[in-house]
């Protein structure tokens, strides 16, 4: 979807902060030679789809914000608006004055998350193409305990389905502007983030695969955290490889890369044998060296006789994000004399891009046969070969 105008709202009014007695308010705290809050709204003035900014502050943080952001391209930044007492509150301020400005969608961010990026901000507004509603979130990895009394395990909370809040947090705007005007007239204000007020006036919200550097600086040991991460600039790249066959079958289609392609034969697997998938899988996994798919998924277990290898895919995704890193780039050979490839690249490479949640410019699908030499020139299967790159911070 295409919006006619996007607004980022940045909100900085905060007071509590439990670095404060030693750093300031720690949205004006240096980091890197700018300010805390400069390094997100610096990233959103830059974003091409972000139309304008609104930055939410506190009455008397006026000279604080001038100070901060003035080394920071001001052409899309609006004058700022007070905020409230809460964030809430200060979220609904900031929405009214965006109103005037009639823009179609808005991006929520915390000024405390300095590590946003343009993938982040791509990854929200594409999935608002599909939901009115989308935050950026990682899914938990660690296993969970309910504390009991003195401190003792009471449960173990099952983690499968459950993710970690992040901003920016994305939205058609008139649908939000109207949430939050019923949540301040109903009187409750103890909504933890908009996603939470969108859920609660029959909003649905899609889950958009953030990053673990993306993180909300609380206390001093986050501000330490951060000075790591702007001493290790862009962080480690890491390439991996992966390669895959899978014989012909008795069939009628065959899956390639998420698509079914109408065909004279299957493959054959223990999955859907869907090769190209399998490859670009196993790069995945060799990037970050946490080894392949029969690893993780042994063919030798009934549960993945069938499977949707998308299950696969995402996982090797998950394991990168779960390491704070990125994908920032995949490419996918397949290598066949049939079915033509050509008619269907382009729906391959949105089907891998929509499942690793990175833009469909990031993701190459290419066709190649083999002169008829070797199996697949006997059209006995079909191979494919991968590779990623992954961005580790």
């Amino acid at each position: 979807m295409q919006f006619k105008r996007v607004a980022a709202l940045i909100v900085a009014a905060g007071r509590a902060s439990r670095a404060r007695s030693e750093k300031g308010l720690k949205q004006y705290v240096p980091l890197g030679g700018d300010a805390v809050i400069a390094h997100g709204v610096r990233c959103f003035v830059a974003h091409p789809l972000v139309d304008f900014v609104q930055v939410v502050i506190h009455a008397d943080d006026e000279a604080l914000y001038r100070e901060a952001l003035a080394g920071v391209a001001r052409d899309k930044v609006q004058a700022p608006v007070t905020g409230g007492k809460t964030r809430q509150e200060s979220v609904r301020l900031g929405l009214e004055a965006l109103a005037a400005h009639a823009p179609s969608a808005v991006l929520i961010h915390d000024a405390a998350r300095p590590f946003i990026d343009a993938a982040a901000i791509d990854g929200v507004l594409g999935a608002l193409a599909t939901a009115p509603g989308a935050i950026v979130a990682v899914p938990v990895v660690d296993t969970l305990k309910r504390a009991g009394p003195a401190g003792r395990i009471e449960s173990t909370v099952p983690r499968e389905g459950l993710w970690r809040a992040q901003t920016p947090q994305g939205f058609l705007f008139d649908d939000i502007l109207v949430a939050h005007r019923k949540a301040a007239g109903s009187g409750r204000d103890d909504f933890t983030d908009d996603a939470s007020i969108a859920e609660a006036y029959g909003m649905e919200v899609a889950l958009v695969t953030g990053s673990e550097r993306n993180f909300k600086i609380t206390d001093l040991a986050d501000f330490a955290r951060a000075e790591r991460e702007m001493e290790l600039g862009m962080g480690e790249y890491r390439f991996g490889t992966g390669f895959d066959v899978h014989a012909f079958a008795e069939g009628s289609s065959v899956t390639l890369c998420g698509v079914t392609i109408p065909f004279e034969k299957s493959l054959s697997g223990h999955s859907d044998a869907d090769v190209a998938m399998h490859a670009l899988t196993d790069a995945i996994y060799g990037a970050i060296a946490e080894g392949d798919i029969g690893f993780h998924f042994p063919p030798s277990e009934a549960q993945w006789k069938g499977a949707d290898s998308r299950i696969f895919l995402e996982h090797a995704r998950d394991r990168v994000a779960a390491r704070g890193g990125e994908i920032v780039n995949v490419d996918v050979t397949i290598l066949c004399e049939a079915p033509k490839i050509g008619p269907h690249r382009d729906a391959m490479r949105e089907r891998l891009a929509g499942i690793l949640d990175i833009e469909t410019g990031r993701v190459a699908v290419k066709a190649t046969t083999t002169e008829r030499l070797g199996f697949t020139g006997r059209r006995e299967g079909i191979a494919a070969m991968a590779a990623a790159t992954v961005l580790l911070r």
